[in-house]
């Protein structure tokens, strides 16, 4: 069955296709929301819930891009609706001036990419999105200002903090490790 198949198929409301979405694409969803939210029982609810958004709007859907960059656009939505934002309108200032963080190419060469996710993870939930929505999604600051409701300062701001802690545990790591 191929994508256009599915595509078709669920557009039309059948059951077939509807499984057959579900099962090809819940596992790399699945991974998006695991991302934005701590644990996998609040990441199985993000899912369920994107996936009831995606069979409601899939009627509306238009293949001018990529069908996974759109499932994908709908989780991170979903995700970053189900957090509380609220830390973000607490946020003052111009963080414009923020430096740069020092970058260590050759400890993030060493790390695995499950070790580095386990790191992510632990990272505080609002750098944890922001990181993931610019490294990883690749979104830029001002759209990412726009789905958090922030300033794009805040947005950079954000990462570069994100980048620090993410760079501080990872060097931690390294020091527990020799």
């Amino acid at each position: 069955m191929t994508e256009s198949d599915i595509i078709k198929g669920c557009k039309k409301g059948v059951p077939l296709y509807q499984r057959a979405l579900v099962e090809r694409y819940s596992p790399m969803l699945m991974t998006v929301a695991r991302r934005y939210v701590p644990g996998y029982h609040a990441a199985e609810d993000i899912l369920q819930e994107a996936l009831l958004k995606i069979f409601r709007a899939i009627p509306n859907y238009a293949p001018t891009g990529s069908f996974e960059a759109w499932m994908r656009r709908i989780v991170v939505t979903t995700a970053l609706h189900a957090l509380d934002k609220s830390w973000y309108r607490r946020e003052n200032g111009d963080l414009d001036s923020v430096e740069e963080p020092f970058f260590m190419p050759d400890v993030y060469a060493r790390l695995g990419a499950e070790e580095l996710l386990a790191l992510i993870a632990k990272l505080p939930e609002g750098f944890r999105q922001i990181f993931n929505l610019n490294v990883i999604e690749q979104y830029p600051h001002t759209e990412i200002a726009v789905m958090l409701g922030i300033t794009e300062s805040t947005s950079r701001s954000q990462l570069t903090r994100a980048r620090k802690l993410l760079q501080t545990m990872i060097a931690d790591r390294e020091k527990i490790k020799t």
